[in-house]
């Protein structure tokens, strides 16, 4: 039994359902990143025009993020995810049959509208389940879903090689989705109740103990700190939409290497970042989230800093994987901050910080790209070294609300590491 009095059989189903759900989520959206040359072509667009289509899915996903991901919270995260991420294997499909560009705009909106409830919906029931677990876990979840990313891209690019057309690609992978989404069901834990410590700390708040989440889920969730913790997420995603849109093109054309040896620096990036999430539970259990993200967006700067300066292709590489691995704990850390200030409007929560986040993933690559046409871009790669070590300086705001500034990370408290270890067996 865990420190919630949760079968441990079914607490370990219940985090394979959501483990399966982001490695769905990464590998739809690896199968249509893979497949947006063919769509192009075939009906086809101009960069521009692609660009539209492309904005028209980015749109989709803030509005499911802002607006449907608030669902979570009044209807539970397990019942909105579940129906979601069958409707994100179904809607992988239409974009690839739209006759013009009109309909692609609106078939990728619908899409993205999807994506982004879903991504809510499952970081919230991440969290949900961490906090049942009884340590941080958060990590692995990002790490199956970069899993997916590599999958669904090389299950896209497999099928390419064969001339096997989008329509194909898109109805056989939206229906492992499908399949494996209803499999996920049936494993997924049910609305779970608070921890007995924040129900007595409700009742204590609220007069009404767990009646009152249903009306409290439904108020504003904004505050200064919730704002700070977007910025943060935003900062470090800058980095993250620049080494995927701007890497291999620092190193081919500032740096005059190949362009195979180029594509390696985002392939270290995506490793990097891959074994960090693997490794960052272990981490935040040892050091805290605080500690973990300090360290982490040092790391993310100090290495891609020297890189840029190093002025070498190898050292270009070598810079990128330093921001993968720093940046590797960053969202999963400060999107765990997040849902757990308020567990019974996580939606809410990270509706806003999630959404912030994303916004930097958009709008950072244009920005870098943008100053780039008057300093270089060497310098203005520059842009997401300093943004990643502002968010190591402001990593302090992940210290939840009643814990002091020299009080022990909650890993490190010796009624929480025995919990660890009863909890997880390791």
């Amino acid at each position: 039994m865990n420190a919630k009095g949760l079968d441990r059989g079914l607490l370990l189903r219940g985090r394979t359902a959501t483990s399966l759900l982001f490695l769905l989520f990464g590998t739809a959206l690896g199968v249509w990143t893979s497949r947006i040359p063919s769509v192009k072509h075939h009906l086809g667009l101009s960069d521009g025009s692609l660009s539209l289509a492309l904005l028209a899915f980015s749109a989709g996903a803030i509005v499911g993020m802002l607006v449907l991901g608030r669902l979570a919270d009044r209807w539970g995260s397990t019942r909105v995810m579940v129906p979601t991420a069958v409707l994100e294997g179904l809607l992988l499909i239409p974009p690839a049959y739209m006759p013009s560009l009109a309909a692609l705009m609106l078939a990728l909106f619908l899409f993205g509208l999807t994506h982004g409830t879903l991504n809510i919906a499952m970081n919230a029931n991440a969290i949900q389940v961490q906090r049942a677990w009884g340590r941080p876990i958060m990590s692995s979840f990002h790490a199956v879903y970069s899993v997916g990313g590599f999958l669904g891209s090389t299950v896209g690019g497999f099928f390419a090689r064969q001339d096997v057309g989008p329509r194909v690609t898109f109805i056989a992978v939206g229906a492992v989705v499908v399949v494996l989404a209803v499999w996920a069901a049936l494993w997924a834990l049910p609305r779970a109740t608070m921890p007995a410590e924040h129900e007595e700390k409700d009742k204590a708040t609220t007069g009404r103990g767990s009646s009152a989440q249903g009306a409290r889920a439904g108020g504003s969730v904004v505050s200064p700190a919730l704002v700070f913790l977007g910025v943060l997420a935003m900062c470090a995603l800058v980095g993250e939409g620049t080494a995927a849109d701007w890497s291999a093109v620092y190193l081919h054309e500032s740096l005059g290497s190949s362009q195979g040896f180029a594509a390696t620096a985002f392939a270290a990036f995506s490793v990097a970042m891959t074994v960090g999430r693997l490794l960052g539970d272990r981490l935040a259990a040892r050091y805290g989230p605080v500690r973990l993200v300090r360290a982490s967006g040092v790391l993310a700067s100090v290495g891609m800093t020297a890189a840029l300066l190093i002025d070498r292709p190898l050292a270009g590489v070598i810079g990128f994987a330093c921001l993968g691995a720093g940046m590797a704990c960053i969202a999963p850390q400060v999107y765990s901050a997040a849902g757990q200030r308020d567990p019974a409007r996580a939606g809410a929560a990270l509706s806003l910080v999630v959404s912030l986040g994303y916004t930097g993933f958009l709008i950072g690559p244009i920005v870098v790209g943008s100053v780039s046409t008057f300093t270089g871009l060497p310098v203005a790669l520059g842009i997401p070294t300093v943004l990643v070590l502002f968010v190591a300086l402001g990593a302090s705001a992940l210290r939840p609300p009643d814990q002091d500034d020299h009080a022990a990370p909650a890993a490190d408290r010796p009624e929480t590491a025995s919990r660890t270890v009863r909890g997880t067996g390791g």
